[in-house]
């Protein structure tokens, strides 16, 4: 379905990727973890050709791209195959979220705009916010706006879609609505590439996951593996760092929904 191979990126005199692989078939997450600045968010701008690497190729459901041979014939079929769910949700802000859904297809896809329309609703219903098709993205919250963005992803009938620290600006109980959101995309068979500090969610989610730093995959392997049989010993301080994380973070949900009770 994906197949990443030997990513080279630099800015400058900054190596950014270094020699970076990664694969996924329909209905797999592989999930990159690491400190941030590492690269995973360039990483995900390669695969979409939003910044072209200098070296490696990068074949999605047939349409292979190489570093060498990247132009805008080739560029364009690669990026129809994928969609980007972006850390800032990227909506426009002047129209409805049904408009936000429906202008993709018809822009992109060249939809009946009547189709478009009635594909629209299914997918904002696939995320739970059918109910507020009308409105506009300023009425509403961030996890709202953040599924909004996973329901134009879906209207592209992509391949692939790459998710870039999607409740990275979210308290942890609209996060839990964004990466419920997330789970559905799996569940319905579409690869999905997910760069994210959410540990026990990249734990839940993942077929792979892969741990970079300075650019490249220091230990990579099941979610099981990494999270509980880790080799590296980087790999083991950077996820002794989040289990701490991840007991303020459970702490707080408890004290939200303790809150909701009273």
């Amino acid at each position: 379905m994906i197949e990443v191979r030997n990513i080279h990126k630099a800015f400058g005199e900054k190596t950014v990727l270094n020699g970076i692989d990664l694969s996924a078939d329909a209905g797999q997450a592989v999930t990159l973890i690491g400190p941030s600045g590492t690269g995973k968010t360039t990483l995900l701008r390669c695969i979409n050709l939003l910044d072209a690497p200098a070296e490696g190729s990068i074949e999605i459901d047939g349409v292979k791209v190489t570093a060498t041979d990247v132009n805008k014939k080739n560029a364009l079929a690669l990026r129809r195959k994928t969609a980007m769910v972006f850390q800032q949700y990227n909506l426009f802000r002047n129209q409805t979220v049904l408009q936000n859904v429906i202008q993709p297809q018809v822009l992109v896809k060249k939809t009946d705009k009547k189709l478009a329309e009635q594909r629209a609703f299914t997918f904002l219903e696939q995320v739970g916010v059918q109910d507020l098709a009308k409105a506009y993205p300023s009425q509403l919250s961030g996890g709202q706006q953040q599924r909004v963005s996973i329901a134009r992803a879906l209207a592209l009938d992509p391949k692939v879609i790459l998710f870039d620290e999607p409740t990275s600006a979210l308290d942890p109980e609209l996060s839990r609505e964004v990466l419920n959101s997330i789970r559905k995309v799996k569940e319905a068979g579409i690869a999905i590439i997910l760069a994210t500090h959410e540990m026990q969610f990249a734990e839940e989610i993942s077929d792979e996951v892969i741990f970079m730093e300075n650019g490249q995959i220091v230990e990579s392997g099941s979610s099981h593996e990494i999270f509980h049989q880790a080799q590296s010993e980087r790999t083991k301080a950077f996820l002794s760092n989040y289990s701490t994380h991840q007991q303020q973070v459970s702490a707080q949900i408890t004290n939200i929904n303790q809150y909701k009770a009273v």
